[in-house]
């Protein structure tokens, strides 16, 4: 538990001196609130929901993975959209305690509206999703949930609990 504080400090101080932040790397790329290195095995998990529909006051642009149905969500501003039909397998990551979480880490910004677990708010900033070049051989021990982008295949890459899905233009 003292790990996790650590790392929402740490999130929260360095965003605030330096508004980039660059994971297991000295520098970021572009215009980035976040970056990671290329080549890792490592990606972002997003946040497992019991229940989609039971969210209210939900920002355009939210990202969740529903462990009801075991599919990534998107949240358009209206409905919320399956990003794959596929459904996976939804291991329990939530403890309990997160439950009472009222306010998550904004990043980029002093303040937010939206409500999230993990906020970027810019307006000339965006998030760099962790680089995993192959992540079905890559990454062993993937969670439900956990989303990537492989720079050779020029993919955003799902994992449901299951099986990968790739998101992008293939050509």
């Amino acid at each position: 538990m003292k790990t996790t504080y650590f790392t929402i400090f740490f999130f929260v101080l360095n965003g605030l001196l330096q508004a980039q932040i660059g994971v297991e790397k000295e520098s970021v790329d572009g215009s980035a609130l976040m970056d990671f290195p290329t080549g890792t095995a490592k990606g972002i998990i997003l946040p497992q929901v019991q229940n989609n529909t039971l969210m209210t006051d939900v920002t355009a642009g939210t990202l969740v993975f529903d462990g009801a149905t075991a599919k990534t969500k998107y949240f358009d501003g209206t409905n919320w959209i399956e990003l794959f039909g596929e459904s996976g397998l939804a291991e329990s990551l939530l403890s309990g305690a997160e439950k009472n979480v009222t306010k998550g880490v904004i990043i980029g910004a002093a303040d937010s509206a939206a409500k999230g677990v993990l906020v970027f708010e810019s307006e000339d900033k965006a998030l760099i999703l962790p680089k995993v070049i192959d992540p079905v051989n890559t990454v062993k021990s993937p969670t439900a949930g956990m989303m990537c982008y492989d720079p050779v295949a020029k993919l955003v890459c799902f994992y449901n609990g299951a099986s990968w899905s790739f998101w992008g233009n293939i050509n």
